[in-house]
């Protein structure tokens, strides 16, 4: 087979992201396309012991409980933070695991060859 038949490059052995990572990641970064769960994360992740409780993170927005519950249980669901209750309140952190698979999959898009 020549050039002119394949194209001008030849075809990758290695697929970069397999299509289930890929849905897998495109949760991930939907679940960070809002501002308000973008700011939920950093505030969480900030936290010294690793994770915070829902009555604190209500009164740094302008926003209503129901509203920040609804953008925390976006956020778990993405696989980006755990919560646990204790009591009447829920304490949040975020899950080193998928900021990590989050971390390589930037890195390899940098040219870094790092697993997903």
């Amino acid at each position: 087979m020549s050039k002119q038949d394949t194209g001008c490059c030849e075809p990758s052995s290695e697929e970069p992201l397999t299509e289930e990572q890929a849905t897998e990641m495109a949760t991930v970064f939907k679940a960070l396309g809002d501002p308000v769960r973008l700011r939920l994360l950093f505030l969480i992740a900030s936290r010294p012991s690793g994770e915070v409780c829902v009555c604190e993170l209500t009164p740094a927005f302008n926003l209503s409980q129901p509203t920040i519950s609804h953008h925390l249980k976006l956020l778990r669901q993405a696989g980006l933070v755990d919560s646990e209750r204790r009591g009447t309140w829920v304490y949040y952190r975020v899950r080193p695991e998928t900021a990590n698979r989050m971390s390589a999959l930037l890195a390899g898009v940098s040219g870094e060859r790092t697993p997903v």
